[in-house]
């Protein structure tokens, strides 16, 4: 039969299943053999990566260790956190009698993915041969744990870790079905939805799965995590308490209530729980970067420079603790510093998100010393390891921005007067990160009428929680019943109370809200919204050299940032359109050239008296939690306005897209 040029051959494909089938009835030859010939013309990278990993199996299965071993540095080097690749190289090591290295490669393994009970098994025995009684523990608590667990429930981890959630969500939800408010099915399906970003389902999970289960502590600790990423730092506290009741010296639930406790300013008493940890336990690097962050939101610089050199000093290769000194934006690494990061960042075996944090901090390093053209490198390679497990979508965030259009118009606002909580109170700054906002909050926030916050998460939780109604947000808001904008906006005023200190004013300065500005106006009509602009060239670089905490995908390519950048500015064209003058642009260039006519238009816009102190903002003491709150408790200059310059050549992109000046 003669086949069609245009014909589809995927009947003749191999498939992975097919290689499954081999390895599963022992044939190893035809397993290597079908992995090969999928390796010749894979049809996507993760079919790559499957068939790798099986080939090694096969390999090694048969005997072949050393092409086993080579297959297993093509598919690390491919996918570095590659759970099951690492468990592969355990057993490795383990055939040629090197336990150390197996020892380590298990461990590896377990972190990537701690539902592998085979590592655990394997790590429990080699742990004891080490004289690792800590690791032995640890291991042997795991297998208990996993040994446990339903086999749905186990699989359905062990699929949330490698990443598959859709289908470990699937396997949770039908195990649920039958056996309803199962703890550790609650847990993990709130899981699942934290790992998806649904988080107000998360939450509603969680809150139950405590309420039923009021003694699971691996549930409730969940849960803290979960409100202190909401913002909810007064709700996290009391979650913690409760588990330091039963618990007091747990350095976990320590910790966790010292970060609610940083959220809502109550840094120096966080910051005393957090040296009580290290008073009983001085070698744990993450506790003193904690400390190192209070310190930092509290104004103590030097101190918070100490304790992210503790860290580092105890972790050599611990990422984040070099990236949060390079995050100060003040800090100078010294020569030594700039050596151990470069030999940290030759480890083979350095995790992925060390390697990314390393790499931005190496970066900013190289750029203080003015060698832009290997700093750019750093930057670029950051980014890129960012952006290899991002999720970014522009078609998505277009697809956002116009429901927002066609849902908030003039019609629609004609139709929806006088609704809302009318407080005054909120002042909302909004735009993109990097562009500003947070020198306009320190700015207000030395008013004696106005309290400075944080960036909250009211605004999103409410737009996620009404997204997941049947006919989705934004279009939802059209169907609401008017009493509906009323309960939400007295919701938000008295949910926002616990970051209050006693001001007439407070500042919400979450910067995605730009997004919400209808749902804002919508049920807090007599807010106050500041768009804090900046050059967009300045902006989009300095999103680009900033490694965020979390979020901000958009930022860790350059194609992402225009198309976000450009997205924002017609949506805000949109507002400005319908909502004429709700909203004041600030532009941040003004600011630093003009700054008491800026600050006299800010004060005008929000109906506030001049007061001198917003001209000496930098010698406010407050808690600030963003990357340039040193910069802000500074006065005013102009040393960051044209930085990107320093790298023109490898920003024609940007310089394309929005023109230099």
């Amino acid at each position: 039969m003669v086949t069609n040029v245009g014909e589809d051959n995927s009947k003749n494909r191999i498939k992975i299943d097919d290689i499954k089938r081999a390895l599963q009835a022992g044939d190893s030859d035809n397993a290597i053999s079908l992995c090969q010939r999928v390796l010749e013309n894979p049809k996507e990278t993760q079919e790559k990566i499957e068939a790798y990993y099986m080939l090694a199996v096969a390999q090694r299965t048969k005997g072949l260790i050393v092409e086993a071993t080579e297959t297993l540095k093509t598919l690390i080097a491919i996918d570095p956190n590659h759970a099951r690749a690492h468990q592969e190289n355990g057993y490795l090591f383990l055939s040629s009698g090197n336990k150390p290295s197996a020892a380590t490669a298990f461990a590896r393994a377990t972190r990537l993915n701690p539902a592998l009970l085979s590592s655990w098994q394997k790590l429990a025995p080699l742990y004891a041969e080490l004289n690792h009684s800590v690791g032995k523990n640890i291991a042997t608590q795991r297998i208990t744990y996993l040994s446990q667990l339903p086999v749905e429930i186990r699989g359905a981890r062990d699929l949330m870790y490698e990443g598959k959630l859709g289908l470990a969500d699937s396997v949770c939800r039908r195990f649920l079905q039958n056996h309803k408010h199962h703890a550790e099915a609650m847990l993990l399906l709130a899981e699942i939805g934290i790992k998806l970003k649904i988080y107000h389902e998360a939450e509603f999970l969680l809150e139950s799965c405590v309420e039923i289960h009021s003694t699971h502590e691996a549930a409730r600790a969940e849960y803290v995590q979960l409100l202190s990423k909401l913002g909810k730092f007064e709700q996290a506290k009391q979650q913690a308490e409760w588990l330091l009741n039963e618990h007091p010296s747990n350095h976990q639930y320590l910790a966790a209530k010292a970060g609610a406790m940083v959220g809502i300013g109550e840094v120096e008493p966080a910051i005393k729980l957090y040296q009580q940890i290290i008073g009983d336990r001085n070698d744990l690097p993450g506790i003193q970067l904690l400390l190192g962050h209070a310190y930092k939101a509290n104004g103590n610089i030097e101190q918070a420079i100490a304790a992210y050199q503790q860290a580092y000093k105890i972790r050599p290769d611990f990422g984040d603790a070099y990236w949060s000194l390079a995050n100060t934006k003040t800090y100078r690494f010294t020569d030594e510093e700039l050596a151990l990061m470069q030999t940290q960042l030759e480890k083979a075996d350095l995790e992925q998100d060390d390697k990314a944090h390393l790499e931005f901090a190496l970066a900013k390093a190289y750029e203080d010393r003015k060698q832009f053209d290997t700093a750019f490198n750093y930057y670029q390679n950051g980014n890129a390891s960012k952006n290899q497990r991002n999720h970014y979508s522009q078609a998505k965030v277009t697809e956002q921005v116009e429901a927002q259009k066609s849902v908030f118009t003039t019609d629609f606002f004609n139709a929806h007067q006088n609704l809302g909580d009318p407080s005054p109170d909120p002042i909302f700054i909004v735009g993109l990160p990097r562009a500003g906002s947070t020198l306009l909050e320190q700015i207000l926030a030395s008013h004696s009428q106005v309290d400075g916050t944080m960036e909250l998460h009211n605004v999103l939780g409410l737009a996620a929680r009404l997204r997941s109604s049947k006919s989705g947000y934004p279009k939802i808001v059209t169907e609401l019943d008017n009493e509906y904008f009323t309960r939400f906006g007295n919701k938000f005023i008295a949910d926002t109370r616990c970051y209050r200190q006693g001001a007439a004013f407070f500042i919400d300065k979450m910067p995605n809200n730009f997004m919400h500005i209808g749902l804002i106006k919508s049920i807090l009509p007599n807010a106050k919204i500041i768009d804090a602009r900046r050059d967009p060239i300045a902006c989009c670089f300095s999103g680009y050299k900033q490694l965020f905490a979390e979020g901000q995908e958009f930022s860790y390519d350059l194609d992402n940032l225009i198309h976000y950048y450009q997205s924002y500015l017609s949506l805000m064209d949109h507002w400005n359109s319908v909502l004429p003058g709700y909203v004041l642009k600030v532009q941040h260039e003004d600011v630093i050239d003009y700054l008491e006519g800026q600050v006299r238009r800010l004060l005008d816009f929000c109906q506030l008296p001049f007061e001198a102190s917003c001209l000496d903002f930098h010698k406010t003491k407050r808690t600030i939690k963003t990357p340039s709150s040193e910069q802000v408790r500074q006065p005013i200059n102009s040393s960051a306005r044209e930085q990107w310059k320093n790298f023109e050549a490898q920003l024609t992109p940007l310089i394309t897209a929005f023109g230099a000046k």
